[in-house]
């Protein structure tokens, strides 16, 4: 499976920024979906972000899903990559 990745940064309360991919279907279009899943994501943290917009994330590239990612999105519709100021 063929994956988009969406690179994501996000102000923190605490004046940090976090960086994260949210993986989608590489046939998964639509914006307000995709960052509708950085939002849900977003929600399981114990801080509070600011927004999460088209200024905040942009489709990076296309790359081959590994098991962990093709079940993710079978089960919730995205995988999120962790990458700077996530916890």
């Amino acid at each position: 499976m063929k994956v988009a990745v969406w690179d994501t940064y996000v102000n923190r309360e605490d004046g940090t920024i976090m960086h994260f991919d949210i993986l989608v279907p590489d046939n998964l279009t639509n914006k307000e979906t995709i960052f509708n899943f950085g939002i849900n994501y977003l929600r399981t943290k114990s801080f509070k972000t600011g927004q999460l917009t088209s200024n905040e994330c942009r489709l990076c590239h296309i790359e081959q899903a590994t098991e962990e990612i093709v079940s993710s999105i079978a089960n919730k519709g995205y995988f999120i990559i962790e990458m700077e100021n996530c916890n």
